[in-house]
């Protein structure tokens, strides 16, 4: 047993020619969303010369198998819609996904602000249900940290947060926020 995890770890990556990174591209990319920066990873990984993946990241494109702006649209929409994040982490996504800061903004333009004004809303709301503090200050603190934490402006968060804690049932009410 040993022996054959030590052989599996000795054995070296399998480098793919520009064909074979193009078929396995073109697979990948027809069943999930990639973009340029994905495609140029997979292939440093693979192996695949540099002007040879430039060739193959060409065609990829050239046959829309991947656009880059499809792509930040519908990453935004994802992590807006099921991972609650907000504006700030999805730009950052975007940009260590080396995607184009006109891209980048055209996609974050598209947001509704009452939309993501409202998923904040939720995701505090969640936070809050779980959250334990020994002072009003804590609690209002720590919802602020998460609700930054998921890439929300400032003060969204924090007008927000004083929102949930006003409506919620917490045993320390009579103190100011």
């Amino acid at each position: 047993m040993w022996q054959k995890s030590k052989q599996l770890k000795e054995q070296k990556p399998r480098t793919k020619s520009a064909e074979e990174a193009l078929t396995a591209l073109m697979r990948l990319c027809a069943r999930s969303e990639k973009c340029e920066g994905d495609a140029r990873r997979l292939m440093r990984r693979w192996g695949v010369e540099p002007q040879a993946a430039e060739g193959v990241l060409e065609r990829l494109v050239r046959d829309r198998f991947i656009d880059d702006s499809r792509y930040a649209t519908l990453f935004v929409r994802e992590k807006l819609n099921l991972s609650g994040w907000g504006a700030y982490k999805i730009r950052t996504a975007l940009k260590r996904k080396e995607i184009a800061e006109e891209i980048i903004r055209e996609a974050l333009a598209d947001l509704d602000t009452d939309r993501l004004r409202d998923r904040l809303e939720e995701q505090l709301r969640r936070k809050l249900r779980t959250l334990k503090a020994k002072t009003p200050y804590e609690l209002k603190t720590k919802l602020i940290r998460y609700g930054l934490s998921l890439g929300y402006e400032y003060e969204a968060v924090l007008d927000v947060a004083q929102k949930q804690l006003s409506h919620a049932d917490t045993p320390c009410d009579e103190y100011s926020f």
